[in-house]
């Protein structure tokens, strides 16, 4: 006999729709940020790259279980060190370069709201490109790095490449910081720089985690020796331009050791490099290199924000659609009460950390723009560190919560749901990890003479909140005023400080969250939209404090 009928019922897939058409959190925020006429420029380009976004989403479906290959000889002997990455990752490639993703960000027709326009284009691309965004994160941040502090020469070989709209033409960067020896603690890197008697300087050592290692170029940091001796800790390095390839095309001096086997972001090809007398150009002088890579720090945490509110939308989008396809107790799981309360709540995250995330954007742009007041520019020193690290925690709370939104299904590797959550535990990791930006804050608090800047946001955020805000609005000024009570009281004692530095941080971010939801509510009620209310109502129902004394 032939084969028999299907057997039973087959669930329906969740469908990706339009991720700029039915997301009303980027959308009401755009409307109210952007004057009408950058929005009217920007909007066909959104739209162009929401297609393209579901698009690549569907390829990387198809092409889940390829990952990058490293072919270290050719047939006949050659060292080569090729990487040959997906067909998704090649067509991201193309589309991030066509698109502008990097490009946008430092192009004069937005002005001041270039970055916005940027991270924009930017979240929408993100979560379909297989992880993508991370080469394009450090290639970004070296454009800056060099625009601000290399030499005119050096300025003029790569940083056009590094904007590029032309895709034969277009860099991509990485950022070779982590050694076996430090990884936050970059003070201890053994990497070593010695000069030629022709002045090439050449870099020995191994960097233990290099992520995008197939891009034309890197910023890394080595250890200068000068007249035989180097100077220990972070003031003796510095920041140095390497080129991955020679004029041949082959390895410049440099040997990929293996690539990395990592729970998630496995599209992305990340090795540990050993470096055997790579030519490499310093950047700015011989000492302060941990100084002169900040600005890169500062962007790529920027993009690591903007990559955590990317993910939890993708994945509240798929997991809101699934629950009107899915049907249980004789009705679908969307008018199930308790589980439309589920999603309703990580909806009102999901909002909390891009609201946070594009605030930090919104500044990025002003301070580059040379347009931000001295107060702006504390209050961006301040957002940094706070938006990398609240909206890293909230993205993998969120997408393992998403996954549980499917049941069964959203552990099963074919559905493409897993790959959510193991590439989202990159995000508090990536950059510096949740501990490490907390003690960055506390440094940044000294810097800009501690939260009055936040404070003032605050008032901003609140000043014109309605009557049916109170309530909300109250409770980020209490979790604010416990903040500042807890920094108070401990402020003269380093060690409390430290320990509790993760709790503040949570405390301090989440309460601009709520602030920032409540400003954009306020807004959008003047406009008939009462949603963005319930929003900031329900963030605030599900706490802001993470202090307990």
């Amino acid at each position: 006999m032939s084969g028999g009928p299907d057997h039973g019922f087959c669930q329906e897939p969740p469908r990706l729709g339009d991720p700029y058409a039915e997301d009303e959190v980027l959308r009401g925020y755009l409307r109210r940020v952007l004057p009408g006429d950058l929005l009217e420029q920007l909007e066909p380009e959104l739209e162009e790259m929401a297609r393209l976004a579901v698009e690549l989403y569907h390829r990387s479906l198809e092409d889940r279980l390829h990952e990058p290959e490293h072919i270290p000889y050719d047939p006949w002997g050659r060292h080569v060190d090729e990487i040959r990455v997906t067909a998704v990752w090649q067509a991201a490639e193309r589309i991030a370069a066509e698109k502008g993703l990097v490009a946008t960000g430092y192009e004069e027709r937005f002005g001041r709201w270039a970055r916005v326009a940027q991270f924009a284009l930017v979240y929408l691309f993100t979560p379909s490109s297989d992880l993508y965004s991370c080469p394009l994160a450090m290639t970004d941040g070296a454009a800056g790095t060099l625009r601000r502090t290399a030499s005119e020469e050096l300025r003029q070989r790569a940083v056009p490449q590094l904007l590029s709209r032309d895709p034969k033409e277009f860099w991509t960067s990485g950022q070779w910081m982590t050694e076996t020896a430090g990884g936050s603690d970059v003070g201890r890197s053994e990497t070593i720089a010695r000069q030629d008697a022709d002045g090439t300087w050449r870099l020995w050592g191994r960097k233990w985690f290099t992520s995008a290692v197939n891009s034309q170029m890197a910023l890394t940091l080595a250890r200068p020796e000068v007249d035989g001796a180097t100077t220990p800790g972070g003031r003796g390095l510095a920041l140095f331009y390497v080129e991955t390839r020679d004029q041949e095309g082959l390895p410049n001096r440099l040997r990929v050791a293996r690539l990395k086997d990592k729970l998630g972001t496995r599209k992305l090809p990340t090795a540990e490099l050993l470096l055997e007398g790579t030519p490499a150009i310093p950047v700015s002088g011989l000492e302060r290199g941990v100084k002169h890579i900040t600005p890169m720090l500062n962007i790529t945490r920027t993009w690591n924000a903007v990559s955590s509110a990317s993910f939890l939308r993708r994945g509240l989008a798929l997991a809101w659609d699934y629950a009107g396809r899915r049907v249980a107790f004789g009705a679908p799981i969307l008018e199930q009460p308790l589980h439309r309360d589920t999603l309703e709540g990580l909806a009102a995250e999901t909002a909390g950390a891009f609201h946070l995330t594009f605030r930090t954007v919104e500044l990025l742009g002003l301070v580059e723009a040379e347009e931000a007041s001295p107060e702006e520019e504390r209050l961006l020193r301040l957002l940094t560190p706070l938006a990398k690290l609240t909206t890293a925690k909230q993205s993998v709370a969120g997408c393992s919560e998403v996954l549980e939104a499917f049941g069964g299904a959203g552990y099963v590797e074919d559905t493409g749901l897993p790959s959510l959550l193991r590439d989202a535990q990159v995000l508090p990791i990536w950059e510096g990890t949740t501990n490490v930006l907390s003690l960055d804050l506390l440094r940044a608090l000294q810097e800009t003479g501690g939260l009055g800047p936040i404070a003032a946001e605050l008032d901003r955020c609140l000043a014109d909140s309605p009557d049916l805000l109170i309530g909300p609005a109250a409770v980020a000024r209490e979790a604010f005023e416990a903040a500042s009570r807890w920094l108070r009281e401990h402020q003269d004692r380093p060690s409390n400080l430290q320990a509790g530095a993760r709790r503040l941080a949570l405390t301090l971010g989440r309460t601009l969250e709520l602030a920032l939801l409540i400003q954009q509510a306020a807004w959008s009620l003047a406009q008939g939209d009462p949603l963005p209310v319930t929003t900031a109502q329900r963030f605030a129902d599900e706490g802001v404090s993470r202090l307990h004394g």
